[in-house]
């Protein structure tokens, strides 16, 4: 891979640099005087009102219902990806102790949402905990790696929606433990991902809960293999139920975030392992910078909130959820507490008198009402029927205001539910610029919810501008995970890492969606996998895109479908 236009640069340093007058190249130099500088002077966007949402699980053919009895306490995930390639998300949905379902989206650009089933007896498995999607071979068709309780299966995606398993063709061993999380990324130069699978309790041992190490799963490393080596272990193990591959330093390696159950250990705490090239994982420790912290750890969500362009880490617990950003900068991994400042702790059910504890699960990092601002989903349910927890427990959707705090409006929104909810997606299902919610719930039907604006079901209207964002680069990592959007707005510079992991069980891939606020254009850069900066683009408002690696331009697309094939 040749090395000419890699710029690997944090964005502390891009802004020293630039004070000390150190000459950078004058494409790259040019770029970013502007956005550094525009960005200083550029004050955060007004906050919208939160948008509706109506209810169409019922209509939507969802049926599909995560059951099963302690083995399926935990998990209940979705992953959702475009299995057909018509731009529209479809969506695989965890079961438990009953058959997961492949469900297609056959839903009318900007109407109400319908999918079909496409039973298979490749994809109907049991015992499925949650999905992620990622093209793990590079053949621009979407892979699914299934979560279970027993062995975890690899499908390779064939296109229409059509799957075959193929744990074997890598040999991938898929084990027979309880995997509750995953995560992906891609080393340098490596032909296949390198694949993190967390593992909860030993399901033969329930009466000492003792927990199952996670494993590291390496490509061989031997020249034009497609191959997996032997798994690494990751001990000490405390029963993991999120993890999340990450650039949290901007320095281009990706380390493995780890948010683990203190239920069954006692000295369970967070981790961060270091994953460096050609060496052994390393778990980070007190002198390193480290900090002890201990959760009832579900999930994991991740994304730059304050604007220096180093992402801050959402950890759902019971009772005490979690928002971290770095204390000191980048050159240790030791992190502060800003849940309370921000407004984010939902430690209570929003609604109503109960003043037990929540507990939460799945978290998301996006923006429902195009204003510009991330907003925060998190859904919320009961364990199973711990009585000092709320047993009312509804779903928190928190939007992001202009001075960086979050306001609660699930109410206002109309996504409220007392249904025990688990995994789940924010994702714009019938492409209209608006974010849908759906939530997978333990032994009840799963709910969606379409976002219809500032509008109402026969007649959404938009809120604010927006725009949607699909990567491909040659070779493997198609997607480019491991990449970072830069994305200029009216003056104000955020950035976006893209990520395969975190939440609970459940993981998204295909559009990278951004609200604009009022402005209508935007200006992004892609900082690619490898460190190689790519050129200011134009997106216009309220339109798709596809960004490809070495293009001076983005490429505008447009849905096409028919709805009824």
């Amino acid at each position: 891979m040749s090395d000419v236009g890699v710029v690997l640069l944090r964005p502390r340093q891009v802004a020293g640099r630039l004070a000390a007058g150190m000459v950078l190249g004058a494409a790259v130099t040019l770029g970013v005087v502007a956005a550094v500088g525009a960005r200083a002077d550029a004050g955060p966007p007004p906050a919208l009102a939160a948008p509706s949402f109506v209810e169409e699980y019922a209509a939507a053919g969802l049926e599909q219902v995560y059951d099963g009895d302690f083995h399926h306490f935990v998990g209940g995930g979705v992953a959702a990806f475009d299995c057909d390639d018509d731009g529209l998300p479809d969506l695989y949905l965890a079961g438990g102790s009953e058959p997961a379902g492949l469900f297609r989206n056959v839903s009318e650009v900007g109407g109400p949402l319908r999918f079909e089933p496409r039973p298979d007896p490749v994809t109907d498995l049991t015992g499925v905990t949650g999905a992620y999607p990622l093209d793990l071979d590079g053949d621009g068709v979407t892979d699914l790696m299934v979560l279970r309780q027993g062995e975890n299966v690899l499908l390779r995606g064939l296109g229409d929606c059509r799957f075959e398993s193929a744990g074997d063709r890598f040999g991938l061993d898929g084990g027979q433990d309880w995997t509750t999380a995953f995560s992906a990324t891609w080393e340098p130069d490596a032909t296949l991902p390198t694949l993190a699978f967390g593992n909860y309790l030993d399901p033969d041992d329930q009466e000492r809960g003792t927990c199952v190490p996670s494993l590291l799963v390496r490509p061989t490393g031997d020249a034009g293999t497609l191959a997996y080596g032997p798994p690494t272990p990751l001990t000490p193990a405390y029963c993991t139920l999120s993890l999340l591959f990450s650039d949290w330093d901007r320095s281009g390696r990706r380390d493995l975030r780890v948010s683990n159950d203190r239920q069954y250990h006692l000295d369970a705490e967070e981790q961060l392992w270091r994953i460096a090239p050609g060496e052994a994982p390393r778990a980070y420790g007190r002198n390193d910078g480290w900090q002890r912290l201990q959760l009832w750890g579900m999930g994991i969500a991740s994304q730059d909130l304050t604007g220096d362009g180093y992402p801050e880490v959402f950890l759902t617990s019971q009772a005490d959820n979690k928002l971290q950003t770095l204390a000191a900068g980048p050159d240790q991994p030791r992190y502060e507490d800003i849940a309370i400042d921000r407004g984010v702790t939902a430690h209570r059910p929003h609604l109503g008198s109960n003043v037990r504890p929540s507990t939460a699960w799945h978290p998301s990092f996006q923006d429902v009402n195009n204003d510009g601002h991330l907003d925060l989903h998190i859904t919320k349910g009961n364990v199973e029927a711990m009585p000092e927890f709320a047993h009312d427990d509804p779903s928190n959707l928190l939007l992001g205001q202009p001075d960086g705090t979050f306001v609660e409006r699930a109410e206002e929104a109309g996504v409220v539910s007392l249904g025990r909810a688990r995994g789940a997606a924010v994702v714009d299902l019938n492409l209209d610029g608006l974010l849908d919610i759906v939530e997978v719930n333990r032994r009840e039907p799963v709910r969606i919810w379409r976002n219809v604006g500032y509008g109402t079901a026969a007649r959404p209207a938009p809120t604010g501008n927006w725009a949607a964002v699909r990567l491909t680069q040659a070779g493997p990592n198609r997607d480019a995970i491991g990449a970072w959007l830069e994305v200029d707005v009216a003056g104000r510079t955020t950035w976006r890492e893209v990520t395969v992991g975190g939440g609970h069980a459940s993981g998204q891939l295909g559009w990278h969606h951004l609200g604009l606020g009022d402005a209508e254009v935007a200006r992004l850069r892609v900082q690619w996998p490898n460190g190689e900066l790519g050129p200011w683009l134009e997106l216009p408002a309220s339109g798709f895109a596809v960004v490809e690696r070495g293009a001076t331009e983005a490429e505008p697309w447009t849905p096409t479908r028919d709805p009824d094939p």
